[in-house]
């Protein structure tokens, strides 16, 4: 199902076959994703597709300056008939939910996701409103040197699985982007494979995924390397060091495989602590960047040998 999947979306979504498995490892996990890039790089369109392919009930939300909270979770307004307050759900209410770029809204509205991506519920008037599941966050956020945005606070990033970058496609993938869209090709509606059960089903097996001690420790001494580098001005928090571990579990579901291996942690480190971690203003001075410092506290990791 998951090599059909990939197929599918790589039809719509053209030459990102990286990006689209990262996306599937977090959605296989439970897990958020925050999509950076400039515009019209096909953010947008990865969602709606993954969303159509699943059959999941789809949200968009478009964040401006303006967004409020109320929006977002929903509010109560008074039945003047009954004399109750009734709950009226906000655009948090579905399965996939897109979070159009959620950095052009004020911070205040950017924390009433915070409940709902790490305990799938929203809390209104003091009542707990559960979430759909399968729920999934996918926000896409304009690179912070575009006009009209507001920086992510550390507990928002915190949320997210994974970061991913899209970049421009090749010049192959880009024209036949160009041919499927003068052919009309863009415009046909993707027709549903899956279900949500199934999705809720294939995280189940994901959770069987067997991962030994001595991975579970050369994860360990990834994050805690993150803590010590005198580069960083923070390091990797625990929800970090278990997104860690659950993406490798989806990595190696999407290999066939029943068990971790080092290599699975290698291939979704960056993507997972890239976002949670932030230079040091000497470190930014020199002209760091946390890609090339990431990997080489990976390889400072002792890979383990059985």
């Amino acid at each position: 199902m998951i090599t059909e999947l990939r197929e599918r979306i790589s039809e719509t979504f053209l030459g990102k076959e990286e990006v689209v498995e990262n996306v599937l490892i977090c959605m296989l996990t439970g897990g958020h994703i925050l999509l950076e890039d400039v515009p019209g790089v096909g953010k947008t369109t990865l969602v709606r597709t993954i969303a159509s392919l699943l059959d999941c009930d789809f949200g968009r939300i478009q964040f401006t300056p303006d967004t409020l909270p109320g929006d977002i979770v929903g509010i109560s307004i008074y039945n003047m008939k009954t004399g109750e307050f009734n709950y009226r759900p906000g655009a948090i209410m579905h399965q996939i939910i897109l979070a159009d770029e959620i950095n052009r809204t004020s911070p205040k509205t950017q924390a009433s996701l915070l409940e709902a991506m790490a305990e799938g519920q929203v809390t209104v008037d003091g009542t707990v409103y559960l979430l759909p599941q399968p729920f999934v966050v996918l926000a896409t956020q304009n690179p912070m040197d575009c006009l009209g945005t507001y920086p992510l606070p550390e507990a928002q990033l915190d949320r997210f699985m994974m970061r991913l970058v899209i970049g421009y496609p090749d010049h192959d993938s880009e024209l036949k982007m160009a041919r499927n869209y003068l052919d009309g090709k863009m415009e046909q509606t993707v027709k549903p494979m899956l279900e949500a059960k199934d999705l809720l089903r294939m995280r189940e097996e994901v959770k069987e995924i067997y991962v030994k001690d001595n991975i579970l420790q050369y994860a360990r001494d990834i994050i805690a390397l993150t803590r010590t580098c005198d580069k960083l001005v923070m390091g990797a928090s625990p929800r970090a060091y278990l997104a860690l571990v659950s993406a490798a579990r989806g990595k190696a579901y999407i290999e066939e495989r029943d068990y971790v291996i080092p290599d699975d942690i290698k291939a979704v480190a960056g993507n997972v602590l890239h976002h949670r971690l932030a230079l040091t203003a000497e470190a930014k001075i020199q002209g760091e960047k946390i890609d090339r410092l990431l990997t080489e506290l990976v390889l400072k990791a002792k890979v383990p040998m059985e």
